[in-house]
């Protein structure tokens, strides 16, 4: 019987642990509707972007490293937001983060953007070639 205790008592504390790391009721149940889901782990890092990454070996394999997406970007955010030395570690690549293994920088490597397109920003080529087809005008009057 006490095995039972204890182990709903264990379940209580950890569901504690959750509210409290996530900043209560109110943060809680901000981080539930920004990404679905609740969970407690050690703050492994964060990058220059603002993003914290988490990790919780009680979870499987897969589902033990995260990552919060920093709050300006709100609901906006994507996988391309995570820069090339984060992901390697997410994705099991490596175990050791690059806080602890900090990534080999050349002069010649550009710095990490996520991926514009679908937003104003996206990249859009000039072309200075006459189009084959021509796009349907319904204001265009018939000859």
């Amino acid at each position: 019987m006490a095995k039972y205790i204890t182990g709903a008592l264990d379940k209580v504390k950890v569901t504690f642990d959750i509210l409290k790391q996530n900043g209560g009721i109110r943060g809680s149940l901000y981080q539930l509707f920004r990404t679905d889901e609740l969970k407690n782990g050690t703050v492994v890092g964060t990058d220059k972007y603002g993003n914290t990454y988490y990790e919780n070996n009680r979870y499987f394999v897969g589902r033990n490293r995260w990552i919060i997406y920093n709050d300006k970007v709100f609901l906006d955010y994507d996988g391309s937001q995570v820069p090339a030395e984060w992901y390697g570690w997410l994705h099991y690549k490596t175990d050791l983060p690059p806080t602890v293994k900090p990534p080999v920088k050349y002069g010649w490597m550009v710095d990490h953007i996520e991926n514009k397109s679908g937003t104003q920003e996206a990249y859009m080529p000039c072309s200075t070639t006459k189009s084959k087809i021509q796009a349907w005008d319904p204001n265009a009057t018939k000859k």
